[in-house]
């Protein structure tokens, strides 16, 4: 998590990406421009290829490889930034993606309460994925679960406990837990207010190579 730092009241950060790295930008306070621009054009069309768009609070941007892009903002930002080198597949390319999560459709979660979104598609062109999950007060995972993939959490709001192996653990908004493959986890939300995480995945990817 990342907040801006300031210069004469504009706060401005650089993003090049790295020739095999892609970014995954999301939202948490305020509000920022996102200027976007492939590394792979030609000099003499730069100046026609920059995109800007406006990304406010539950915004996100997923960002390829080969993306050079740079945040503004004029007031104070918190923003969440994923960087991970891309596992490229033949005849695979992901697409920069510009978005709101609660435009994002609940999914059915069988035998489950919480709510669900995805961020991102869950083509192959993807190695990751975002999951934003919602507890009510006194919701609870149905069944302790375990994963082969290592997961990120990000409690962005609400309060809880989280269990992973025979651990136990309060949780608040603003906490991270890292949880490794075939740990088991369970989360119950508690206080009067929803709690919302967002959780980070490996997908599509064979974890063994």
């Amino acid at each position: 998590m990342r907040d801006c730092k300031y210069s004469n009241s504009v706060a401005f950060i650089n993003l090049y990406s790295r020739a095999l790295n892609i970014f995954m930008i999301l939202i948490i306070f305020g509000t920022c421009s996102l200027y976007t621009h492939p590394l792979c054009i030609s000099s003499a069309d730069s100046a026609l290829m920059w995109l800007t768009k406006q990304v406010q609070v539950d915004s996100y941007a997923y960002l390829p490889a080969n993306t050079k892009h740079s945040m503004i903002s004029d007031e104070p930002t918190t923003v969440v930034i994923f960087e991970r080198r891309y596992s490229a597949i033949e005849d695979s390319h992901p697409d920069l993606i510009v978005g709101s999560t609660d435009k994002q459709p609940l999914l059915e979660t069988l035998g489950e309460v919480f709510q669900l979104r995805k961020l991102l598609p869950t083509s192959l062109s993807y190695d990751f994925n975002i999951h934003i999950m919602d507890f009510q007060p006194g919701e609870y995972l149905n069944v302790k679960e375990v994963h082969y993939n290592q997961h990120g959490l990000l409690l962005l709001e609400g309060q809880g406990i989280y269990r992973l192996g025979e651990s136990w653990y309060p949780v608040q908004a603003g906490d991270t837990i890292w949880m490794a493959p075939f740990v088991p986890q369970w989360y119950a939300a508690l206080g009067k207010t929803r709690t919302r995480y967002l959780l980070y995945k490996d997908v599509n990817r064979n974890p063994l190579i």
